[in-house]
């Protein structure tokens, strides 16, 4: 298993993976589902959900002895079962007990070290005690507030904000760009951020009425960066043409003054590659797919994106 790693692919997003480690040109040595066994590069696919660094392989003799070795090596593991469902179950019952509860908005991610396996023949079990992900498969399943936001779109930023560690701060300001119905506004609002919630559409009147939202009815794409010259946060969660979207990133940018960048890259077709090339040739940026993102992904730029990336190389790097 030297120099090999596996990428876990978003449920459902298998095919995009696998495309993407192609035109990447990854070498990929076995696929089961969702998990990629592949060569180890420089290159960082963005379908990958969560990435297993440092493949290990284990001989095990039986079930018991498969549970004594991991345990001998930590304590914490969550399985990706590929094959073999019935073997890998019985040994997951030996090895100590982990609930994984929904998470609560605001919380520190666990701060164990979360190991991760899967068993491809009976007698040997694939590992990795360093994972990217604190989440096992790397999703993250919150305990929803099911009755105030307008929409589902808000679990995008509570995912990113707890990924980054990184949140919001009251007094700050920020711009939604096409924020319809809502959600968006409604997170930067619970943080007492001032926030400008740009749609031709209303949003929901029960976030327009939050204390520091302001509305205004008007396309995105009008606004001025430099009308904007403290901006805290950008916001976008707008379904539009990748290209267009990138032509507002560089104007944003070439301005200089907003600290943090969110947004949603919604990907139209089976030819992303374009999409997705164009984003991640922006310098300090990164582009992931949020466990709650669809057909999409998240891109984020600035303070934000230091402090992912910073939490992400400190796992890769865990003993």
């Amino acid at each position: 298993m030297k120099n090999s790693c596996a990428y876990i692919a978003p449920r459902f997003f298998e095919h995009e993976l696998k495309k993407e480690l192609a035109y990447l040109e990854i070498p990929v040595l076995q696929q089961y589902g969702r998990f990629f066994l592949c060569k180890k590069t420089e290159q960082k696919p963005v379908w990958a959900q969560n990435t297993w660094h440092d493949m290990q392989i284990m001989h095990v003799s039986s079930i018991n002895d498969a549970a004594k070795q991991l345990k001998a090596i930590q304590r914490n593991w969550h399985s990706c079962p590929v094959d073999f469902f019935r073997r890998v179950k019985l040994i997951e019952e030996k090895l100590p007990p982990i609930r994984f509860k929904p998470h609560n908005y605001g919380e520190p991610c666990p701060a164990a070290n979360l190991g991760a396996w899967t068993m491809t023949d009976p007698q040997h079990i694939l590992y990795s005690t360093a994972v990217s992900s604190a989440f096992p498969h790397g999703e993250v399943t919150f305990a929803e507030n099911k009755e105030e936001p307008p929409s589902r779109a808000y679990l995008k930023l509570w995912e990113i904000f707890t990924l980054a560690e990184t949140y919001p701060k009251a007094g700050e300001n920020a711009v939604d760009l096409g924020a319809c119905p809502g959600g968006w506004t409604w997170v930067m609002a619970q943080h007492s951020v001032n926030i400008l919630a740009i749609d031709k559409a209303e949003i929901t009147p029960q976030v327009r009425s939050m204390p520091t939202v302001t509305y205004e009815s008007k396309s995105g794409f009008s606004l001025k960066p430099e009308d904007f010259p403290n901006t805290d946060w950008l916001l976008s969660d707008m379904a539009c043409y990748h290209s267009r979207l990138f032509e507002l990133t560089k104007r944003w940018l070439a301005k200089g003054s907003v600290k943090n960048f969110v947004f949603t890259l919604k990907l139209q077709g089976e030819n992303t590659k374009e999409h997705i090339d164009l984003f991640r040739s922006i310098p300090n940026s990164t582009l992931l797919h949020l466990s709650c993102n669809k057909h999409e992904l998240t891109w984020i730029y600035g303070e934000i994106q230091k402090n992912y990336q910073k939490k992400l190389d400190n796992k890769i790097t865990r003993p």
